[in-house]
């Protein structure tokens, strides 16, 4: 019987398959339909080879699974990460500096727009809206922090937004003020936030739409073939159906809508019936909740106050109501995953899970950030997965604890910090990602951080828990078979059969030593048996 003819085989030094079978000597693949029909060498792919084949011939060239990033907000990425970026920003005179060049490019009533913004800036004192007052004077101006879950607004914003106070909200979101009561720019949560962000004039349909489709290429150049959007941010489908009207998606999205604190446990009707909505590349599959914020802000919960005294409580007034929801989800078959940052906020969603009358669909933990020996035993005994970020620890927090996350949280708890390791020892599935645009989206970068914990390009900084390393092998699971494990299925394997989502790239990351790692190049990003980004030269 004649094989089936390949639509694109592609050769290089090895592949690398993840899956339980033999790869040895394996040096190329075959794919037809969205599939893959053969893996092996150049002798047993050449059946496969006919007269349409695309061959893509990659010397050097290391095949593996697709990289899933396992935690992403592409969409709401278009208005995260407007205007001067401020990420790589290390003090506020730099801060200062890139806001001053930003706003020379403004024409006028132009808001000043920034984000990425660290408050390790600002060293032990307090985040205000000074710096935004000097430089913008009297025009509006709203900058985002890196984690997504605070912002600066300029006075002028404020008094705009009609913000004197406070404020209450329907969860823990908070107006800081200080202490005569005057609001100081700092909006912790989204509730606080959306107060000035819905000021902010939008970004037409068709910016927004070249803008989503430009933020997922960068993704495939990165060597992603998929990612789990842990959102589903306002005129989502309508963006996903313009860009497919002319062309696919560079990447697969996997997209899981938000239940958010205290919105009422009807609400379970209305996310059900989103999911299994689809297009071509995306599906809405789960529901994303959040326990509580985050350390830098003082709007994690954990067991103790930080050291400022904050961080005490859930972003759920009634954190019982989160459990109800979650119960309801599982009772509908309803995968989710929770942001849990905190030490008792991870304590609650383990006991809560692991509390479930009974079990109908996977539960996963986000970022899992401070854990106590006590929460990890019952995360172990509940069946939930992780999820986590190594850069989160590798870019934002120093092994000498002079950062805000490891001030806030102090030695005790900061020792207990990005416990990647001890998850993978205790047999817990653990899925990676970046967390974009948090952190960036740069797949080599995070498994090259995972295994060095530390900046992969500060060779002179030490290692941040160096115990909780992961090794190579390891790292790879976190962006290949894990991402599948995490959520109940079988995947991020390249066998014959298997969805044709291949990263290639110019070294084994198996072999290469981490730091060199960090520099290899990503030669081809296949989809669905679709060339999405190549650096190569083929022949037909």
């Amino acid at each position: 019987m004649t094989p089936t003819a390949a639509e694109l085989v592609v050769t290089a030094a090895s592949v690398i398959t993840m899956s339980d079978r033999p790869d040895a000597g394996a040096t190329g693949i075959a794919i037809a339909e969205g599939r893959v029909l053969a893996v092996g060498t150049p002798t047993d792919l050449e059946p496969y080879v006919g007269e349409t084949t695309r061959v893509v011939e990659l010397d050097g060239g290391v095949i593996l699974p697709g990289f899933v990033d396992s935690h992403i907000h592409p969409v709401f990425g278009l208005d995260l990460t407007r205007g001067a970026d401020l990420s790589r920003c290390r003090t506020l005179a730099e801060v200062e500096e890139q806001l001053r060049a930003h706003v020379a490019t403004l024409g006028d009533g132009e808001w000043l727009l920034a984000w990425g913004l660290d408050p390790n800036v600002f060293g032990e004192d307090e985040v205000t809206n000074h710096v935004l007052d000097a430089v913008a004077g009297e025009r509006p101006a709203f900058v985002r922090l890196f984690d997504a879950h605070a912002a600066l607004a300029s006075s002028t914003a404020l008094e705009l937004a009609g913000v004197t106070g406070p404020g209450r909200f329907t969860d823990a979101s908070r107006v800081v003020v200080d202490a005569a009561g005057r609001p100081t720019g700092y909006l912790l949560e989204l509730q606080a936030m959306a107060l000035v962000q819905r000021l902010i004039p939008d970004l037409t349909f068709e910016e927004r739409v070249e803008a989503l489709y430009e933020i997922l290429l960068h993704m495939a150049r990165a060597g992603f073939t998929s990612g789990q959007v842990q959102d589903l941010a306002p005129g989502t489908f309508e963006l996903l159906e313009r860009i497919e009207e002319t062309r696919d998606l560079p990447i697969r999205l996997r997209m899981s809508p938000w239940f958010e604190p205290g919105t009422p446990l009807a609400e379970v009707e209305r996310l059900a019936a989103l999911q299994g909505r689809r297009g071509r590349r995306w599906v809405v599959e789960g529901v994303k909740l959040m326990i509580d914020g985050t350390v830098d802000n003082g709007t994690a919960w954990l067991h103790e106050p930080d050291c400022l005294g904050e961080s005490t409580s859930s972003l759920w007034l009634d954190p019982e109501q989160y459990r109800a929801a979650v119960t309801e989800l599982d009772r509908r078959g309803i995968p989710t995953t929770t942001h849990a940052i905190g030490d008792a906020g991870i304590d609650f969603v383990v006991r809560a899970i692991a509390g479930l009358p009974t079990r109908n669909a996977t539960h996963r933990i986000e970022h899992i950030e401070t854990m106590t020996d006590a929460s990890l035993e019952v995360l172990v005994s509940s069946g939930a997965t992780a999820s986590m970020q190594p850069t989160h620890c590798t870019l934002f927090t120093k092994s000498d604890g002079t950062d805000n996350w490891s001030r806030r949280l102090g030695p005790e708890r900061a020792a207990r910090g990005f416990r990647t390791g001890d998850l993978v020892r205790a047999g817990v599935p653990l899925a990676l990602g970046s967390d974009w645009p948090v952190a960036p989206s740069d797949a080599v970068g995070i498994l090259a951080d995972a295994q060095l914990r530390r900046p992969h390009d500060d060779p002179a900084a030490p290692p941040i828990g160096p115990a909780q390393a992961l090794a190579a092998i390891d790292a790879l699971r976190g962006f290949t078979t894990q991402p599948y494990a995490t959520i109940g299925r079988r995947g991020g394997v390249l066998e014959p059969g298997a969805v044709a989502d291949l990263t290639v790239l110019d070294r084994d990351p198996m072999e290469v030593d981490p730091e060199d790692l960090a520099a290899a190049e990503v030669l081809l990003t296949v989809v669905d048996g679709g060339v999405v980004i190549e650096r190569a030269r083929a022949r037909s």
